[in-house]
């Protein structure tokens, strides 16, 4: 098999230009610039085949179950959150709801199903390295945890909540650590951390969007740490590492990347030439929000957009059909407010561990190891 053509491909699948474009975006199908014209693509013919597949009748249980691990159906019963009508939902409520005037700890509470939460009061800023990035000193605060706390197996939601907290209290020593950090809650810390009184309700806003998000790739890895009774900190530990590639919390850092191409050569023409190089367009569309991702819409509402921004979302919709996802409000977020450029991978974290420590305590108390099946696809054995 080999490459086809943009008509080719859409003559296969039987859409939309957009449609491709979004897949192209989305690295469910290859492209590469057409040699003889580079302003045209290319597009993998056995990529296209597999879309084609996907919908051409009936499959068997296995290649359900293989693309369930994909975007498919979930994988795993949970009460903890799910997104249905393109809005997200914490135990029922309307995350974007709560976010208007909930902080995080009160977001924690409610996912952990916990009456009354104990938050250790902010540790002394000097008790963490200021030494490495946020992440390398999350890693290490956490590696500490993970190698002395007591194993989850088989203890009560009642003790897990009130170790969890103190997990959350750690990541956040770790990832902001500042002479300014002051006391309050989270987001009032790490506002002060940062400098930026200004920006302390809009990152309320955010960890508060970012607390969960279904059974996503830093979740999942979150509960099967805890399936094996691993520690609540093994447990977010082994999400903040899934977190940490550039397809998941630091997706944001691909949207900076672009913006600086399109202060070069103008929003449609980055576009443009990142598509024909067969370049995913970070921040932009998400299987699960077809209409539009409803944080992004609730964190721009509360951002003044400059003009370039703008545009390059004008032209990601009309040329691809997509719309902003949270990764392309959390640089907007960064710009607008001037934040450390990690900022984005900070708040994902903190406000994310929040919902991994959720599953990790459901996943106690209502699951099993867990341990799926390989499809062997190698050489015949004997």
């Amino acid at each position: 098999m080999g490459w086809l053509t943009a008509a080719q491909a859409l003559e296969m699948l039987r859409v939309r230009s957009q449609t491709l474009y979004a897949n192209v975006s989305r690295k469910r199908v290859r492209a590469k610039p057409d040699p003889k014209d580079p302003r045209r693509s290319l597009y993998h013919e056995a990529d296209v085949r597999r879309l084609m597949g996907k919908h051409a009748g009936r499959r068997k249980s296995t290649a359900v179950a293989a693309a369930a691990i994909e975007w498919g159906d979930p994988i795993l019963s949970s009460a903890v959150s799910t997104v249905a009508e393109g809005r997200l939902f914490y135990r029922g409520q309307d995350a974007v709801a709560l976010s208007e005037d909930r902080m995080l700890e009160e977001i924690a509470g409610l996912l952990w199903e916990a009456e009354a939460l104990e938050w250790p009061s902010p540790g002394n800023p000097g008790e963490s390295s200021s030494d490495g990035s946020p992440l390398q000193r999350a890693f290490v605060a956490l590696g500490r945890r993970a190698a002395s706390d007591t194993p989850s197996y088989g203890r009560a939601s009642t003790a897990l909540q009130a170790e969890a907290a103190g997990v959350v209290e750690t990541l956040t020593r770790a990832m902001v650590s500042s002479p300014s950090r002051g006391d309050g809650a989270i987001h009032q810390q790490i506002a002060s951390a940062w400098g930026r009184a200004q920006a302390v309700d809009i990152v309320r806003r955010a960890l508060v969007l970012l607390a969960d998000h279904e059974l996503n790739a830093s979740t999942f890895a979150t509960r099967v740490a805890i399936s094996t009774g691993a520690p609540l900190s093994a447990g977010v530990l082994s999400g903040l590492a899934t977190l940490s590639g550039p397809l998941h919390g630091r997706a944001a850092l691909g949207v900076q990347e672009i913006m600086a191409s399109v202060r070069r050569v103008g929003a449609g023409n980055t576009v443009r030439e990142w598509l024909a190089q067969g370049r995913p367009i970070a921040g932009f569309g998400h299987p699960l929000y077809p209409a539009g991702d409803p944080r992004a819409t609730a964190l721009l509402a509360q951002l003044a957009l400059g003009r370039d921004y703008v545009e390059l979302a004008q032209a990601v919709e009309e040329v691809i059909g997509e719309k902003p996802n949270i990764d392309f409000a959390l640089a907007v977020l960064t710009k607008v407010h001037r934040l450390p450029a990690d900022a984005p991978l900070v708040l994902f974290a903190v406000g994310r561990c929040v919902g991994w420590l959720a599953h990790a305590i459901e996943q106690v108390t209502t699951g099993h190891p867990i341990r799926p099946r390989a499809r062997y696809v190698g050489p015949p054995v004997s």
